[in-house]
């Protein structure tokens, strides 16, 4: 049978115009959900600056030197919302009682007094910002809010009150100010670059200073180990000198990172089993309960149309809510905890792995029953020897599946008042500081998605009989 010119032209057309379609559709969409989802403004109200300082904060430490005007008392901290006081002071810190010097490396340096901070830069330049009266003086030129313009403008000191007024450029151009410092007539606030920070205020006069790193991570500031470099420690775990005559010193070291008062490694450790916990009674009850439901879901093994039809709708419900609204449900009922958190995965994941089941079990192998069916075997012995085999792997595969999502969905949960890591993490992004805290969190998370991801490929082989994962 001959095909036409005119044919090929017409299908050659067909299978040109519909990529082209498809794109034109795409774009559509694309520009559509753009405009709807007013992505444009969420753009353009974002504060990339708060984003940079949260990813600073996630990997740095910091060390806060504040004075306080209003008894002149210093505090030198290691600061992520802790507070460890330091003492002796750094090297980089030094102090006459009268006037504080931070070397805030690379050449910059920042003197501190009673009423003013001076700031110093590597090319020399020199930033003064004073408190005269209830205002802050940078550089003898004072601040004030034009309210015709709603924008801070300024003026020298020493000229009449708002004459000589001058704007942010000018007094950058001028030397008075450093780009991208702040100054307001309460405050002058300056980030030279990613590690500094400088900030006098009425109350405060306060420098900071980043450190690449977790500090306290292994050790608490008060523990004997904190100065120990890990060859040290590994040594003092197998010397025969007891630090603490009732432990051994492998004991020792253990509890002084265990208990780390600044890193509380015990209760985030406690709150991830708690977790995990979670999701583990979620999937199993939710695994059990759907396995026999499917079976009496599966049209080949219920002829009942009336409570199949049931079971379904069932299934329909109990998946349809989401967990969040089902944990905010138990919540209201059972009062918080980890049960909450369980019974929410349990009843959403029932439904789904209900209908899985019940599809796997409608489409095996009848012949295979029939088989067992042949040797006169009763209704247990052919859902176990003739249906069971065949849905192993589904059973199984779907099973861990929801196990490594439900340690998600147990993060999740657990934020919402269930416990957990989830609470912890909620706790740590309260204080709008302890960002290397919320970091840990999220690494324990990830940790024990990728064990459990690892686990269940190896528990599936070994179930299933797989060579490869």
């Amino acid at each position: 049978m001959s095909i036409s010119r005119a044919e090929v032209l017409k299908t050659s057309r067909r299978a040109t115009i519909w990529p082209i379609a498809g794109l034109i559709l795409a774009f559509v969409y694309l520009a559509y959900a753009w405009f709807a989802f007013d992505v444009g403004g969420v753009l353009a109200k974002a504060d990339w600056e708060r984003g940079a300082l949260m990813s600073r904060d996630s990997f740095h430490y910091k060390y806060q030197v504040e004075l306080a005007r209003r008894n002149d008392e210093l505090s030198v901290t290691v600061e992520g919302g802790r507070g460890t006081e330091q003492d002796p002071l750094p090297a980089w810190i030094t102090t006459d009682g009268k006037q504080t010097r931070v070397d805030l490396g690379d050449g910059y340096r920042a003197v501190m007094n009673a009423n003013a901070l001076t700031y110093t830069e590597p090319d020399g330049r020199q930033f003064v910002a004073e408190i005269k009266g209830k205002e802050v003086v940078v550089n003898g030129y004072r601040a004030f809010l034009d309210e015709t313009e709603s924008r801070y403008r300024y003026f020298p000191e020493t000229a009449p009150e708002r004459t000589n007024v001058v704007d942010y450029a000018d007094l950058v151009a001028l030397g008075v100010l450093p780009d991208g410092s702040s100054f307001a007539p309460s405050k002058f606030e300056f980030h030279p670059d990613y590690y500094k920070d400088v900030r006098i205020t009425r109350a405060q006069i306060r420098v900071q200073r980043y450190f690449f790193g977790w500090e306290y991570f292994w050790f608490g500031p008060q523990s004997p180990l904190v100065d120990k470099s890990a060859a040290e420690v590994w040594g003092i775990v197998w010397s025969g000198d007891r630090i603490d005559p009732a432990l051994s010193n492998a004991e020792f070291v253990f509890l002084q990172f265990w208990r780390n008062p600044d890193w509380q490694h015990n209760e985030m450790f406690t709150a991830l089993l708690e977790t995990l916990l979670m999701a583990l009674l979620g999937t199993f009850v939710a695994a059990g309960v759907g396995l026999p439901l499917g079976f009496l879901a599966a049209a080949n093994f219920n002829p009942m149309f009336a409570s199949r039809m049931v079971l379904r709708r069932l299934f329909d419900f109990l998946r349809g809510i989401d967990q969040i609204i089902w944990s905010l449900i138990f919540i209201r009922a059972f009062g918080l905890g980890p049960l909450t958190g369980s019974l929410a995965i349990a009843f959403t994941d029932t439904g789904t792995l209900g209908k899985l089941f019940s599809e796997a079990i409608e489409n095996i192998d009848n012949k295979q029953v029939e088989g067992v069916r042949s040797t006169g075997a009763a209704a247990v012995q052919r859902y176990r020897f003739g249906v069971i085999p065949q849905i192993l792997p589904v059973f199984v595969s779907q099973t861990l599946y929801y196990l490594e999502s439900n340690i998600r969905s147990a993060t999740v949960i657990g934020a919402l008042g269930a416990g957990g890591i989830g609470l912890k993490l909620v706790q740590a992004l309260q204080t709008h500081k302890d960002w290397e805290n919320v970091m840990y969190l999220i690494f324990l998370t990830l940790i024990v998605v990728v064990a459990m991801d690892i686990g269940s490929g190896w528990l599936r082989r070994k179930l299933i009989g797989e060579s490869t994962h």
